[in-house]
């Protein structure tokens, strides 16, 4: 008689010849059908019941590795990524269209049209992308519009470049020709930033894809133009302006960068008029504009130049006689406490002149280089001449010394050039009245900033707002549309046929023609279009009552930089409350600065910025977001390290290698679910409502990076690492039905979840888990929302979980392998309870748990907080090996403990120290004897 198989699994083969059909496989059907009789009765042989038992797992071994080979062994970013963003663009999931359903809209901070992805870009485009895709899948009708901005500054000096490459020059062409050339380089540039974006997964709807030069947005900012002219907030004048020799154009206050420079001081003598030894010093860090000087003031109460105000000086080199005044602007501490006053230069120098009704001398052209009005250096650049003047001062006796010196520069934003204030006829937008409300919307809360300690920042600004240089000398951008008449006056019109009947109107002479008017020359500052940004893009400024305006706006989230909180922020808020009397937003999320490990900025000239292309393509575009977005807490700096890419690729792997075990595995129809997998389950549903309770209100603080950490945690630890190895069935044997559609709904949960982060692989996984109908996709999948869980049962599995990790740490010190089983002994009290214990069981390998009341001689003692736990000795344990090992601990410990006793025996390190710093060496003390117990309990159980 040959040997039979194990009742239980006899029992399902043999049902299984009862009816074939249900058999799990085609080859065990044909096999069970096999089994019978030629009238169809079952044959009973135990040989037969064996036989087919052996093959059963023949055949499910076959399945098993035929279901490995449908998924690939390693998990390829490239081709999944191109997959499934072909696939959304095509199923048109990222395009709205106003209807019933709630909106949540984002517009995009428009990158300049001359730029390339960068760090910033991955990390600020990968948190709206977060948002967004969240926000759809909890069934909003999501919105995020792209789009670039035409970068007036940055994009007429690139085309510029690009002209001189060719051999022209701007200023041989007309101003038409320059737009025709500036436009084909927009078109053959403008778009590579945006379909960079797309490699990143940005769920944009990009058929709204937007220009700030665009014909409705170009005219928006027109129209706001004349409009805010007519209410009479856009006035002309002449006003110290910062001026970008590079670019050849005033820039605001908000463009220019201060910087701390090393610098010298240069003390210089001015001879009193009439009298030949007497002289009057200064101080000045830039000796080359006293060719401009127009007056040396000095503090009224100061009494060491008492005798010298009234009188006159001469001005080194050029000989012009200059009055000495007094104002109390005068710092007494800097230099020798007297100042030459250059009004033409400096803006505090301005507002001395323009108070005393001093001579203001201009001294540069536009390019930086000296005029004619300086009388000397004429067509020499100012660093250049600033060299040859300490020279000729020296020479002339008039240089008294120079001292190094550390003082704030202001450079261009745009081209990094040495900013020089000078006068200018500018065009001004009164920025006071504006500011107010925009200002108490923030302070109101009505507009919530994240994190909220940039309102500090935010109200500084409003509260000392100054009025914004909108003009710009360039010919790229939106021309201001003012129309001057030949005597000097002008109009504001919206075309010139328009001006044209205005100007009629004005000088009243009906003969005015279109030749007789000429349009300004300048355009508007790029931030003068993007302000409009949140309505403009949905043509609110032209058609203010249309439907997608009224349907989008209020947008909900901005995120951007707080470098531009005054740029853009503070003047979209403007804006908003000016033409929708309604807020732009609702949260500002700003991100910090990408720096490398050593704290710097990244950029090109230190070569620490990695390529963002590069990136995606090594660790995949999931692996590249969720490096960004493990170390990016809202409005902190992120010190970037390519290694959290690599950290993010590896996560991929382990869903991916999770997700190949799973489909390993083959279902059992016939076997009932053990008592620890319906325990694992319960653990698991209860571990992801705890969590996702947490991701939601991190979400809702919008602290994103600690969602996916929390995320991180749950599938790599919890799932990964306890869940499935808790239901995992022995080697080449089924798993029961129940468990395994439950583990698949669970993983399907957490690709839900996760898909905000890494969109790529979870829709992968999502049609791989099972068969999907069309439009079951994971992009527009509802997300999960957190039930109620039991704490206690959380609780009692972290107890279990303690208990396990003990048990394996004991295999590892006593060399006992994991295949040998053990027995659990467990020493009554009111902590020995675990309903968990038939989960331990199997994790830990254990043959029994069994409750005592004293400790059994011959055993090996672990704790779990104060609760005793005991595992008889085995056999392959070294007794002598184990005693030594625990002597040493022993002698370790009573080492320790003498250290710390030494220390609180210290009556002046007690009385002195915080409470805290003696309460943990006392929590010390007590570990210390509470282990030295153990360990001699141990000594003691070996003898």
């Amino acid at each position: 008689m040959g040997t039979v198989a194990p009742a239980g699994e006899s029992r399902c083969v043999a049902g299984w010849q009862e009816r074939p059909e249900e058999a799990p496989c085609q080859l065990l059907r044909n096999t069970a059908f096999a089994g019978r009789t030629t009238s169809g009765q079952p044959v009973r042989c135990p040989n037969f019941h064996y036989g087919l038992h052996k093959f059963f797992y023949f055949c499910c071994l076959i399945e098993m590795t035929h279901k490995q080979m449908e998924i690939p062994s390693k998990y390829n970013p490239a081709t999944t990524e191109d997959k499934w963003y072909s696939y959304w663009m095509e199923k048109k999931y990222f395009h709205s269209e106003p209807d019933k359903r709630e909106p949540y809209t984002i517009v995009i901070p428009p990158p300049n049209v001359t730029g390339v992805l960068h760090m910033g870009h991955m990390l600020n485009n990968t948190l709206q992308d977060v948002l967004v895709r969240r926000a759809r899948m909890q069934g909003k009708n999501a919105c995020w519009v792209p789009g670039t901005d035409h970068a007036s500054i940055a994009t007429e000096a690139k085309v510029v470049n690009k002209l001189k490459e060719e051999g022209i020059d701007k200023e041989d062409l007309t101003r038409e020709e320059f737009m025709a050339h500036a436009y084909e380089w927009k078109e053959k540039h403008g778009g590579i930033i945006l379909e960079q974006l797309k490699r990143l997964g940005a769920s944009c709807d990009w058929d709204r894809t937007r220009f700030t030069m665009d014909e409705a947005l170009y005219e928006s900012v027109i129209d706001v133009f004349i409009d805010l002219y007519e209410k009479g907030l856009i006035y002309r004048g002449i006003r110290m302006v910062n001026w970008d020799p590079q670019a050849q154009t005033a820039v605001s206050d908000e463009e220019v960068i201060h910087k701390e420079v090393q610098s010298k001081l240069y003390y210089l003598r001015y001879r009193v008029e009439g009298e030949k030894d007497n002289y009057l010093t200064i101080a000045t860090t830039r000796p080359e504009t006293i060719l401009g000087d127009t007056a040396v003031c000095v503090h009224p109460e100061d009494k060491r130049f008492n005798d010298f105000v009234g009188k006159n000086v001469i001005v080194p080199l050029v000989n012009r006689l200059v009055p000495v005044i007094a104002d109390e602007y005068v710092d007494r501490e800097f230099g020798t406490g007297a100042l030459k006053i250059t009004p033409a230069h400096d803006i505090h120098d301005y507002e001395i002149g323009m108070k005393h009704h001093l001579e203001s001398v201009e001294i540069f052209n536009d390019d930086g280089t000296l005029n004619e009005a300086a009388q000397l250096y004429t067509g020499k650049d100012r660093f250049a001449v600033r060299k040859e003047i300490v020279k000729d001062l020296e020479v002339a006796g008039n240089l008294v010394k120079i001292e190094d010196y550390v003082n704030s520069v202001g450079f261009s934003e745009r081209t990094d050039a040495v900013i020089e204030p000078k006068l200018s006829m500018q065009w001004f937008l009164k920025m006071s009245e504006m500011a107010k409300p925009a200002l108490e919307v923030v302070e109101r809360n009505d507009i919530k900033f994240h994190p909220a300690k940039f309102k500090n920042t935010y109200r500084h600004w409003m509260e000392n707002v100054r009025d914004w240089n909108i003009s710009r000398q360039l010919w790229w951008g939106q021309r201001i549309p003012v129309y001057y008449l030949p005597g000097g006056e002008y109009v504001v019109a919206k075309s010139a046929e328009e001006a044209l009947e205005k100007a009629r109107t004005k000088s009243g002479n009906a003969g005015l023609q279109l030749s007789d008017l000429k349009q300004d020359e300048d355009v508007m500052d790029t931030w003068f279009s993007s302000w409009l940004w949140p309505i403009s893009v949905f043509d609110g400024i032209r058609f203010p009552d249309n439907k997608e305006i009224n349907y989008y706006y209020p947008t909900n989230d901005l995120v951007t930089g707080p470098d531009i909180i005054f740029f853009w922020v503070a003047r979209m808020i403007m804006a908003g409350l000016e033409y929708r009397k309604e807020i732009p937003f609702k949260n500002v999320y700003f991100t910090g600065i990408v720096r490398d490990k050593l704290g710097r900025k990244m950029s090109k000239t230190l070569g620490n910025s990695p390529d963002p292309l590069r990136l995606i393509e090594k660790h995949g575009a999931d692996g590249v977001r969720v490096g960004m977005l493990l170390t990016a807490p809202a409005g902190n700096d992120l010190p970037f390290d390519e290694a959290l890419c690599e950290q993010g690729r590896n996560f991929s792997n382990k869903i991916w290698n999770a997700l190949r075990l799973v489909k390993g595995w083959t279902p059992d129809t016939k076997l009932e679910t053990p008592e620890y997998n319906k325990q694992a389950i319960v653990w698991f549903e209860d571990k992801l409502n705890e969590t996702l309770t947490g991701i939601e209100k991190s979400f809702k603080d919008y602290r994103i990076s600690e969602a996916l950490m929390a995320t991180y945690k749950l599938i790599w630890d919890d799932f990964c690492s306890w869940y499935l190895e808790m239901i995992k069935p022995a080697y080449q044997q089924p798993i029961d039905s129940f468990t395994l559609e439950k583990t698949v709904e669970l993983f399907e949960s957490l690709m839900k979840i996760l898909h905000p982060f890494m969109p790529f692989i979870t829709e992968e996984i999502w049609h791989l888990l099972r068969e999907r109908t069309k439009g079951d996709d994971i992009i527009v999948a509802s997300i999960p929302v957190s039930q109620p869980f039991d704490a206690g049962n959380l609780k009692a599995f972290e107890r279990a979980g303690q208990i396990i990790i003990a048990i394996r740490n004991l295999r590892k010190d006593k060399n006992i392998a994991n295949k040998e089983t053990l027995e659990l002994k467990v020493r009554a009290g009111k902590e020995a309870d675990c309903r968990y214990y038939p989960v331990v069981m199997k994790m830990g390998n254990l043959l029994s748990v069994e409750m005592v009341n004293e400790k059994p001689e011959g055993v090996m003692v672990f704790t779990v907080g104060s609760q005793e736990y005991y595992v008889p000795l085995s056999q392959s344990v070294d007794v002598e090996a184990e005693r030594k090992k625990i002597e040493e601990e022993l002698n370790y410990t009573m080492g320790f403990l003498r250290s710390v006793v030494k220390k609180l025996s210290n009556e002046r390190f007690v009385n002195n120290a915080p409470a805290a710093v003696v309460e943990k060496e006392r929590q010390k003390q007590a570990d210390a004897e509470a282990r030295m117990k153990v360990l001699k309990e141990q000594l003691k159980a070996l003898k």
